[in-house]
């Protein structure tokens, strides 16, 4: 598909088509990379997906143990 640059502001952009918008859901942010002669959109998913199914079954221990005495700083 061959798109042309606009201009936005000061900057250059791309209209991106509503139907290939449409192939992805809840799209917020892309992520850009440059390769060569090409630049690349990245879907950009968000950021703690999943997070809420991965906790609802942990034992919720601490990582870190939580009986640190302030004398032990001294010490670094």
């Amino acid at each position: 598909m061959q798109v042309a640059l606009i201009d936005i502001g000061t900057s250059k952009g791309i209209r991106i088509p509503a139907n290939v918008l449409k192939m992805f859901s809840s799209l917020t942010a892309f992520d850009l990379k440059v390769k060569g002669n090409q630049i690349i959109l990245d879907v950009v998913e968000a950021p703690r997906k999943g997070w809420e199914d991965k906790f609802k079954n942990s034992s919720n221990e601490l990582l870190i143990d939580d009986d640190l005495d302030a004398k032990d700083w001294d010490e670094f």
